[in-house]
């Protein structure tokens, strides 16, 4: 009996991470179908989507007449296919439950990519995967709330695996992908620019720019074509004002303020700020990494290499993450941005104890809980960015690439 026991436990040590996942994505399943079931749908923006893709299939092509009772659409070209298939699969929209059924899926294949990403990185216990099903809030945002966030990092996520893989090609596709649908993962791209020089080298950097480009002007051919401006000016405003009502990161400002130019450009010189330290960071210890690996190979970082998951998960989700910290605007749904992330990023933060790790995620939780937002919800919610993101700046550059004669470096 001991003997067989032992067996158990030491199964269960060499396979710990597969069980995790596995037991995380069969309790999500019928969670899922529990929270559809039991708790009643919100309607926030499910009803406008439609809306708007029904001014298209009517064969408007001017962005600024295309309407619904929340606004103008103001999200790229990709929204409206997504979301003109979403439409004829729920019954013009009117079927809320197969809506919600496949929120549903969207949830599960976006837990299921994230999941993959964690345990490539090998950064993050096993039992520590159980915080990615933990949030009511992100719940809420996909089954209840049906937000077309949940598809744009749906093809965000997938689009890292792929660039775990090193398919960069098709992974700039998709990347690509997930802008057309909402403009705010142009977060990672400071970050996907550095992978891909760093991780294929200046020219094939140059086609996989072109890629992401010309999918971009495919998907936005009929508008561009007709109305651009309008096109451009409304999927990709760069200077949109958000209302204060909803904001959950800065509610202890005025409103005067929140909604002010000296507000917004702040902010955005904040996050280029925060670009450049990281980029130099970044840049100087990945020199110091190959002058140590490889000294006949010179110190140019632009070239074609094999570089570790681990290296281009944290590059890509601390990208992310400095965008988020210094949005203009923060709503509820926008969490979905980057919650998956966060306890990634936090085990990568070496210097802070688990302890203040929980703490931090914890706290951000709380944060996109309260509502409304209050001033002391917004106060935790950016201490707790700016101790994640302090702790992100001292903690070491991963590992550019694989050192073959060590069986100790991290592996895909």
């Amino acid at each position: 009996l001991f003997a067989m026991v032992q067996k158990v436990i030491d199964f269960v040590k060499e396979n710990l991470t597969v069980l995790v996942i596995c037991a995380l994505i069969a309790f999500e399943i019928p969670f899922c179908a529990l929270i559809i079931k039991k708790v009643s749908y919100t309607e926030i923006d499910w009803l406008a989507y439609m809306q708007e893709v029904q001014g298209f299939e009517d064969g408007e092509r001017n962005y600024f007449n295309l309407r619904g009772d929340t606004g103008p659409l103001v999200y790229p070209a990709g929204f409206v296919y997504v979301f003109s298939v979403l439409k004829a699969l729920t019954d013009d929209g009117h079927n809320l439950f197969k809506g919600q059924v496949i929120f549903a899926g969207i949830y599960l294949i976006v837990l299921s990519a994230v999941l993959k990403l964690y345990a490539q990185g090998k950064t993050v216990p096993a039992l520590a995967f159980c915080l990615l099903a933990a949030s009511k809030r992100i719940h809420s945002i996909f089954v209840l709330r049906m937000f077309n966030d949940c598809v744009a990092i749906l093809f965000g996520y997938l689009a890292i695996v792929l660039f775990t893989q090193k398919k960069w090609k098709l992974g700039c596709f998709l990347y690509s992908a997930a802008v057309s649908i909402k403009m705010n993962m142009l977060l990672y791209a400071p970050g996907v620019l550095f992978c891909l020089l760093v991780g294929t080298g200046f020219s094939q950097t140059v086609i996989c720019l072109s890629i992401c480009a010309g999918l971009q002007l495919l998907l936005g051919l009929p508008f561009l074509t007709t109305f651009p401006y309008e096109y451009l000016k409304g999927s990709f405003d760069l200077g949109r004002v958000f209302m204060f009502k909803w904001t959950v990161n800065f509610k202890f400002l005025p409103e005067e303020y929140f909604v002010s130019k000296i507000h917004s450009i702040s902010l955005l010189l904040l996050t280029i700020a925060a670009f450049v330290v990281f980029a130099f960071k970044w840049t100087a210890e990945c020199r110091k990494q190959l002058k140590v690996s490889s000294p006949r190979e010179g110190q140019s970082l632009i070239a074609s290499r094999d570089l570790t998951s681990n290296f281009i998960i944290v590059t890509l989700f601390a990208s992310n993450f400095i965008g988020v910290v210094f949005a203009r605007s923060l709503h509820y749904q926008f969490y979905c941005w980057f919650f998956h992330t966060l306890p990634y990023l936090a085990w990568h933060a070496h210097i802070l104890p688990v302890w203040l790790k929980l703490g931090i995620l914890l706290g951000i939780e709380v944060a996109f809980n309260v509502y409304p937002a209050t001033p002391w919800s917004s106060v935790l919610l950016q201490v707790c960015h700016c101790l994640l993101l302090v702790g992100l700046y001292f903690a070491p550059v991963p590992s550019l690439t694989r050192d073959p004669s060590s069986e100790a470096t991290k592996r895909d």
